[in-house]
C-alpha cells in the first residue's frame, strides 16, 4: 500500500475526528453545516438575474439557521453524549442482561455492536427531529435583526429583545446517571431491540437527518408566513427558496450517497486493515458512516443548491418579464 495513504489511515487527527463524529454526531453535523454555511451566502449573492433583496433574505436565513443549529445542538449533545457514555462504560448498571445479550455481538464490546450503535445514534440524531420546530422558529425570528445589522436594512427591526448575556450551563453530575438510566430503560424495550435488528444495516445516518430537514423546512415556512417582521412581498420567494433548497438537496444527496457507497466500503476495508489493532476501530468506522452523509448533504445544501434555488424561487413567484424589469 502507498506509504502516504497508509499514513492517512493512521493519522491521529483523522482518528479523533471520526471518534468525535461517532460520539457527538449532532454537533459534528451542526459544525460541518456551520463551516460550509460561511460559503453559502457567496453562492446566493452570485445568483444571476435575481432581485438583490431576495438574495439578502436568503443569506440572512442561511446565517441564522446555521448559527442557531450549532448553538443548540452543541449544548444538548454534550449532555446526551455523557448519558450514552455512561451506558457504554458500565452497561450492566443501566441495561438488563437480556438486553446486553441481544444487542452485543460475539467477541465485541457493546459499543461495537451495530444494533447498539443504531440505538445510540437514534438518541443523538433524533435531537435534530425534536429540535426542528424550535430551531426554525428561532431562525425566522433572527432574520430581521440580521437584515438590519449585516445588510444595513433599516426596514427590518428585531422582533424580540436582545438575548440575556447570562450563561447557560449544561453541566451537572447529578443529572448524568438518571439520563443514562432513562435511555437504558428505552433500550430495554423489546420494540426498540427489534427495530435495531431490522434497521442496523440501513442508511439511518442519512434518513434521520433528512426527516429533520423536511420537518425543519416545513416549520420555517409556517413561521415565516406568520411573521409580521418580514415584508409580505418577500415571504413567498423566501419560502419557495427554502422548499426548493431542501427538496433538491435531499434528492441530490441520495444520488451522490448511492454512487459513493462502494468507494466508501472500500475505504472502510482498507482503513480497518491498517488499523486492525486500534482499540477504537469500531468507533472510527461508526464515525466514517456518520461523516459520509453529513459531508455529502452539507456540501450539496450549502454549496451546490443555493444558486439554483435562489434563481428559481423568483421565477416560480413572478413572471419572467416582471423579474427582468425589477432587476433593471
Amino acid at each position: 500500500m502507498n506509504v502516504k495513504l497508509q499514513n492517512l489511515y493512521k493519522n491521529r487527527l483523522l482518528h479523533k475526528g471520526l471518534e468525535y463524529a461517532a460520539d457527538k454526531s449532532p454537533t459534528f453535523m451542526a459544525g460541518t453545516a456551520l463551516v460550509l454555511s460561511t460559503l453559502r451566502p457567496l453562492s446566493i449573492l452570485a445568483t444571476p438575474k435575481t432581485d438583490r433583496e431576495n438574495k439578502k433574505l436568503a443569506c440572512a436565513k442561511s446565517i441564522a439557521s446555521a448559527g442557531i443549529n450549532y448553538t443548540i445542538m452543541y449544548g444538548l449533545t454534550n449532555v446526551l453524549t455523557k448519558g450514552i457514555k455512561g451506558i457504554e462504560d458500565k452497561p450492566s448498571l443501566y441495561l438488563k442482561q437480556s438486553t446486553i445479550k441481544k444487542l452485543q455481538e460475539a467477541g465485541k464490546p457493546l459499543s461495537a455492536s451495530k444494533k447498539y450503535q443504531f440505538l445510540s445514534q437514534m438518541f443523538k440524531l433524533g435531537l435534530g427531529l425534536v429540535m426542528a420546530i424550535p430551531k426554525s422558529a428561532l431562525t425566522c425570528t433572527l432574520i430581521p435583526p440580521i437584515m438590519k445589522k449585516i445588510f444595513h436594512n433599516e426596514e427590518y427591526k428585531p422582533s424580540v429583545a436582545p438575548a440575556s448575556k447570562k450563561k447557560v450551563s449544561f453541566k451537572g453530575g447529578a443529572k448524568l446517571n438518571p439520563l443514562s438510566k432513562g435511555m437504558g430503560k428505552i433500550m430495554d424495550k423489546p420494540g426498540m431491540q427489534n427495530m435495531a435488528e431490522k434497521f442496523k444495516d440501513s442508511n439511518y445516518a442519512m434518513h434521520i437527518p433528512v426527516l429533520g430537514d423536511i420537518l425543519s423546512t416545513a416549520a420555517f415556512i409556517h413561521q415565516s408566513s406568520k411573521s409580521t417582521k418580514i415584508k409580505e412581498d418577500r415571504k413567498r420567494v423566501l419560502n419557495y427558496n427554502a422548499g426548493i433548497s431542501t427538496g433538491l438537496s435531499i434528492a441530490a444527496s441520495y444520488v451522490v450517497d448511492s454512487l459513493l457507497n462502494k468507494p466508501c466500503e472500500k475505504f472502510i476495508k482498507k482503513f480497518s486493515q491498517v488499523n486492525k489493532d486500534a482499540p477504537k476501530l469500531a468507533k472510527y468506522i461508526e464515525g466514517i458512516r456518520i461523516a459520509k452523509p453529513t459531508i455529502i448533504m452539507g456540501s450539496i445544501y450549502y454549496l451546490a443548491i443555493p444558486l439554483v434555488s435562489t434563481f428559481w424561487a423568483e421565477r416560480i413567484h413572478k413572471p419572467k418579464h416582471n423579474i427582468e424589469r425589477e432587476i433593471k
